[in-house]
């Protein structure tokens, strides 16, 4: 039998707030509206003395459910978390005392209702029983051999976690295996170094926690985080694995230089780096058209990058290879010339080092220009034309030899001609089908190659940034290696362009990053970015009529269909966005910490006054809410009328949160998420996205209330944007005051 919930209020006097309010009040409206048994105020509760204040009701009093009405719930989170109560918080201090006038009667109901939302989600919070995964598996499954993915297996191995490595190919090392020389990894960054691949493989192959499977690829993956099932395909057949997490490190390609002939590139003497660095691996650079030593070289950067008809972006590798090869050249040939013709050169970190010391080589020439075209010259040689230089006219360059630094193509960015394929398969199986897919097949072909074959309803691949780029979409600025499907991390030169240094650097996080997945799996915890959270998505199945819905909105493909069409969770794929629970229609979604029912609650329990306004902001708790902290801290004056609720993602919007707060005489609310569109940063995905959505289905529901639906007003921010929140919010509150009263006030 569950505990009887016994709550307790707690008030802090600190940081201006017994100045600003009158705490006594605040503590007659648990004692008398809600009839709270224990509600006691501290000068500092989060000082010793306070938190011991606390803790001795739990132990003394039976409190199992305490309000903390303080600070924001995002300060002070060790000193309030304590292990079996549930702990609520009310923020009075950033919302009240920090950003109101003091002692006025506006500020004193402003704070009264924080503390009446407070206890309303106190009632409506419980302690969360975990979703433990039955035999979860913490092996870890690294699909790539080159580098990236060697150093991930090394990572993850020594940390003491069974590995399983897939490479394609039949050898480890990838294209770090093909180089002559690499580039300075330690200081002064100076000098080239013999490459440091053949070592790692043997690590690789000598380390008794790791299996390496080459000529193989993945056949097939099921099955959800901590219990994975892999088929493989290798030269002696399919062989069976399971894992806990996953690596995708499958590298890159060099961009098509047959796409760039106005380059030169199909001319005998026209190479790319890529066969530069073949060619330095077999001791003397040649031209290709006679066999003869080449003493004039010409380097073209961007050759495929940083070209709206090419690779829109950055390679990232090119300059600095191109830099390393031109040592090749003056090494082996002191008398050779070398030539870099530059957009402009980037060489990030330590490698300003590196380029300040090819700089100081009399044999080798710089210049910044665009290329304008390479022609042939007189016995076999060739004309490189640069205009726009920075000698401020247009110069031609001869040499008897020219290296395209071609551009980086992530493994994961699909053909044209491929994905041309594809869609007339696709096309066909709609037409065979009458028009109706498969509702368990991809709903369209995926746009990369097939690599992981996941079988998920969302596709069998991970999601790509932009069609153009190819690269994997984690959608996490600040988290990188974290993508859309859990458990599933990349990292190398899928993620973004990267050199050999940051690839290692990249494998190792990636791996981190999967031995945290395995441990918060088989413990019960969430993965990025609620990574705390014990709590999950409990559905109440008699009350769900098979809409779908969820299915379909659901950013991490958590949520599938058994064979007669009702959705079920598969829960340690679930991040706990509560998108889900925005999206359901009939309320059945809901968590122990936070449900429809917790936020309706803290809506109907605002005090409304017959006259003056009365407005809700939504906030999302990634970038609005910490938005709106540090506007308080910098003592920006926000509007009194606002009640500020926050939720795990504006994803979390369901429409009968609007229609019950305005039902009970609330004149409007303020939706305030992260950006969305083609720069979106939401870290689950497409929240506001999906409440601008749903807003679009407000209209019927606000006729029917007769009212206007310009009452509910989404509001895109980002984290930075606390400046911009003062102005954003009064603008609103000035809107708002142009309307009649909400005509629901008065019942």
């Amino acid at each position: 039998m569950a505990e009887e919930q016994k709550i307790g209020v707690y008030i802090c006097k600190g940081c201006n707030i017994a100045e600003t309010v009158d705490v006594d009040k605040l503590l007659k409206v648990a004692e008398k509206e809600y009839k709270i048994p224990v509600f006691k105020t501290h000068d500092v509760l989060c000082s010793p003395d306070g938190l011991s204040l606390i803790k001795n009701d739990i132990a003394n009093e039976g409190v199992n459910t305490a309000l903390i009405v303080a600070c924001s719930p995002r300060a002070k989170h060790a000193e309030f978390t304590i292990p079996g109560t549930v702990v609520e918080r009310a923020n009075i201090r950033e919302f009240v005392s920090w950003t109101q006038t003091p002692n006025d009667e506006d500020t004193q109901a402003l704070a009264e209702d924080y503390v009446r939302m407070g206890i309303q989600k106190a009632k409506n919070s419980f302690l969360p029983e975990p979703f433990m995964l039955e035999g979860p598996n913490k092996d870890i499954l690294v699909i790539g051999g080159g580098i990236t993915g060697l150093t991930s297996a090394l990572g993850a191995a020594d940390a003491g976690y069974k590995v399983t490595l897939v490479e394609k190919s039949a050898g480890l090392g990838g294209w770090a295996s093909k180089v002559y020389k690499q580039l300075p990894q330690t200081y002064p960054f100076e000098g080239l170094e013999e490459p440091t691949v053949k070592s790692v493989i043997e690590k690789v192959k000598t380390n008794k926690n790791i299996e390496v499977l080459t000529s193989a690829e993945i056949e097939k993956i099921a099955g959800v985080p901590g219990q994975y099932d892999i088929s493989v395909k290798t030269s002696g057949g399919t062989q069976e694995k399971k894992a806990g997490a996953i690596i995708l490190a499958a590298g890159w390609r060099p961009y098509d230089a047959n796409k760039l002939e106005y380059l030169g590139y199909g001319k005998p003497n026209v190479i790319t780096n890529i066969e530069l660095e073949e060619m330095a691996l077999k001791g003397k650079i040649t031209r290709p058209s006679d066999g003869k030593e080449a003493k004039r070289v010409a380097f073209i950067q961007c050759a495929g990058s940083r070209d709206a008809n090419h690779l829109p972006y950055c390679s990232a590798y090119c300059c600095q290879t191109s830099l390393k090869q031109a040592a090749y050249v003056r090494q082996m040939n002191p008398e050779a010339m070398a030539y870099i013709l530059y957009k402009d050169i980037r060489t990030p970190g330590e490698y300003e080092l590196f380029y300040k010391k090819i700089q100081d080589d009399p044999g080798v020439m710089l210049t910044k220009g665009e290329v304008t075209g390479v022609i042939d010259a007189s016995g076999g040689n060739l004309h490189v034309e640069v205009k726009d230089t920075l000698l401020g006219g247009d110069v031609k360059i001869e040499a008897d030899l020219v290296v395209l630094a071609t551009g980086m193509v992530p493994n994961t960015k699909i053909d044209a001609d491929l994905l041309a394929e594809w869609k007339v398969k696709f096309d066909d199986k709609l037409k065979a089908s009458g028009g109706k897919p498969d509702p368990n097949a991809i709903l369209e072909p995926h746009k990369v190659p097939n690599i992981l074959n996941l079988e998920y309803k969302q596709g069998p691949e991970l999601p790509v940034l932009e069609e153009a780029y190819g690269f994997t979409d984690s959608n996490y600025i600040c988290f990188q290696y974290e993508t859309r499907r859990t458990g599933i991390f990349t990292a190398g030169s899928i993620r973004q362009p990267m050199n050999m240094s940051s690839s290692i650097e990249d494998g190792l996080g990636a791996a981190m990053k999967a031995v945290q997945c395995v441990e918060a799996v088989a413990n019960g915890y969430s993965i990025h970015p609620r990574a705390w959270d014990q709590t999950y998505p409990e559905v109440n199945l008699q009350k769900c009529t098979s809409c779908k819905r969820c299915t379909e909105e659901c950013p991490f493909s958590a949520i599938e269909e058994d064979a007669k069409g009702t959705p079920f969770h598969k829960m340690t794929r679930c991040r706990r966005c509560g998108t889900c629970l925005g999206s359901c229609p009939e309320r059945v979604i809901n968590f122990k910490d936070f449900s429809i029912n917790m936020i309706s609650s803290m809506f109907k329990n605002i005090d409304v006054p017959e006259e003056g306004l009365r407005l809700i902001g939504l906030v999302c708790e990634n970038d609005a809410y910490p938005a709106l902290d540090a506007a308080a801290m910098k003592r920006e004056k926000l509007p009194s009328s606002i009640r500020f609720v926050p939720v795990r993602c504006l994803g979390n919007l369901n429409l009968a949160w609007i229609a019950d707060a305005l039902s009970k005489g609330i004149d409007g609310m303020i939706l305030m998420g992260c950006k969305f569109g083609e720069n979106y940063q939401c870290h689950f995905i497409r929240g506001s996205e999906l409440a601008k959505e749903r807003l679009g289905k407000l209209q019927e529901t606000l006729g029917r209330l007769q009212l206007e639906p310009e009452r509910v007003e989404l509001v895109q921010l980002s984290i930075s944007d606390y400046d911009r929140l003062p102005k954003i919010l009064n603008d609103y509150v000035e809107k708002m005051e142009g309307f009649d009263p909400n005509p629901f006030k008065d019942m």
